[in-house]
């Protein structure tokens, strides 16, 4: 069962959908799109409010441009060891500047979950049975000490998130 969590708790009625070949968004749903579907649905028309889902192989910088369009950009996370949506995260909140809300979906454990929020997701679809279990007891793993920048601002203000020191 997949749950999805932000810093502020469980979010009851998502309204998002990753739409694949077998399942569509229904009338109350959103559909999250592949690149290449989003690309194709934005030259069509003018239709704001979208979703799209970048996998590990896909080109972020695609979406410049179209990103006043993109209320959700979900960054797809298909095993633990396959860290290339940190890099899509990072490059939407740095270079990019968007602001709109980052969702890890896919193997989303809780260690990586602090290193997903320096990153910039927001968001996250939770179905790990450790991870589900430690976000409802408010059990977040943190980390101490950063000794690089990130995209989400240090909660220290006027330092530097990698010259903090403990």
């Amino acid at each position: 069962m997949t749950k999805i969590w932000n810093e502020a708790g469980f979010v009851t009625d998502d309204p998002w959908v990753i739409e694949t070949e077998d399942a569509k968004a229904g009338s109350n749903e959103k559909a999250i799109l592949g690149l290449d579907d989003f690309l194709a649905k934005v030259a069509e028309g003018d239709e704001t409010g979208l979703g799209v889902l970048i996998s590990p192989a896909d080109d972020v910088r695609r979406l410049e441009g179209h990103l006043d369009r993109i209320a959700l950009v979900a960054v797809a996370f298909p095993a633990f060891n396959d860290g290339r949506a940190f890099s899509h995260a990072s490059l939407l909140r740095s270079r990019l500047t968007y602001a709109g809300e980052i969702r890890a979906v896919g193997d989303v454990l809780i260690d990586q979950i602090p290193l997903m929020l320096r990153c910039g997701i927001d968001s996250f679809a939770v179905s790990n049975e450790t991870a589900l279990k430690r976000l409802s007891e408010n059990r977040l793993p943190g980390i101490e000490n950063h000794y690089q920048p990130t995209a989400r601002p240090s909660q220290d203000a006027g330092s530097y998130s990698w010259r903090r020191r403990a």
